[in-house]
């Protein structure tokens, strides 16, 4: 494989052989002062997806330039692993695959297969068309909530299903993705942690500013103070990554829905949680608020959380008779700390 294409699709089968071949070994990547230009590169590739979700094109004029550019994959994927942050890690695998996505559309369609077929998926052309292994396609096609992506919506050919160019592409993008996830963390040695560890501790100090913002901002139209004890402790429940009942999740979207916010701010609330997956969140998320289901749901009665066993720390104002509601228990509170300031 020529330099530049491995530069592109670093994570192919032949850009590591070229790699093995060039004779560049872990001991040298990092700490070799030859290697010194694709160490920071492979910084720089992660603060980008830190900084923006994307990581930017760079010039592969050259060969030294396509091959820092290549030695930067590993690099990146070593002080991802560093990091140790399954959220960033899934925000990183993204970024790589969305970069992967955007250079196929540049690229003939017999490359486009082969691509297809070192990541797992069985495609065939026909016809000018591609037809994907029915299989494959379910797999890869379920993080898409689109409607247009449901199977019934798709032409079939016996076990195959037909797709465009670009919806091939997106398979392949997500399949990267998985594969990723799949095959990080890496192992991270001494050696490892000693190259990049201000890298790392730089990198991990941005995520935490980065959660704090977050927090302050997603909620900041909204008084938590005034959250009844239930609804306080799901909220913190679901950003520290514990097990929420489904019941606890539905009851959670609907409260905060109801006191106004959008989707898009109930998932960044959520987003702190170490094992947030954006995906099946905003989906389930859009379902509850009616986006999707066409049925915009309310929060459960106080009646209905005892029942669920959601019904967390009950205090005073929670044990009066007329309260029956989280969102009564949010408005009074409300008017009580008003007329006491």
């Amino acid at each position: 494989m020529e330099v530049r294409q491995a530069a592109k699709y670093p994570f192919m089968k032949e850009a590591a052989r070229y790699l093995k071949e060039k004779g560049v070994s872990l001991e040298s990547l990092i700490s070799g002062i030859e290697y010194e230009r694709a160490r920071f590169r492979g910084k720089e590739r992660v603060m980008e997806v830190l900084e923006s979700n994307w990581i930017e094109n760079r010039p592969l004029a050259s060969q030294a330039d396509a091959t820092t550019e290549l030695l930067s994959y590993p690099v990146a994927r070593m002080i991802v692993s560093a990091v140790a942050d399954p959220a960033f890690t899934t925000r990183y695998a993204i970024a790589e695959s969305k970069k992967v996505n955007e250079r196929l559309k540049e690229e003939q369609t017999t490359f486009v297969v082969k691509i297809s077929e070192e990541l797992g998926l069985r495609v065939s052309q026909e016809n000018g068309s591609f037809e994907v292994d029915f299989a494959d396609f379910l797999r890869f096609s379920s993080a898409m909530k689109s409607k247009d992506w449901k199977l019934v919506n798709q032409g079939l050919n016996h076990s195959r299903v037909r797709v465009s160019k670009h919806r091939l592409i997106r398979l392949i993008e997500q399949s990267l993705t998985e594969k990723i996830l799949s095959e990080l963390p890496l192992a991270v040695n001494d050696e490892i942690l000693a190259a990049f560890g201000s890298d790392v501790e730089e990198i991990g100090r941005t995520l935490a500013e980065e959660m704090a913002a977050r927090k302050t901002e997603d909620m900041g139209r909204l008084s938590i103070v005034n959250f009844p004890p239930c609804m306080r402790r799901l909220l913190g429940m679901m950003q520290a990554g514990e097990n929420v009942p489904h019941s606890g999740r539905f009851a959670l979207v609907t409260f905060l829905h109801t006191l106004g916010m959008d989707s898009q701010e109930i998932l960044r609330a959520f987003a702190t949680a170490p094992d947030f997956d954006e995906s099946k969140s905003i989906y389930q998320i859009r379902h509850i608020t009616g986006e999707i289901s066409g049925t915009e749901y309310t929060p459960p009665e106080c009646s209905t959380m005892k029942s669920y066993g959601i019904c967390f720390d009950p205090d005073d104002l929670c044990k009066r008779d007329w309260m029956t509601h989280p969102l009564k228990y949010y408005r009074s509170k409300g008017r009580r700390l008003r007329s006491r300031g």
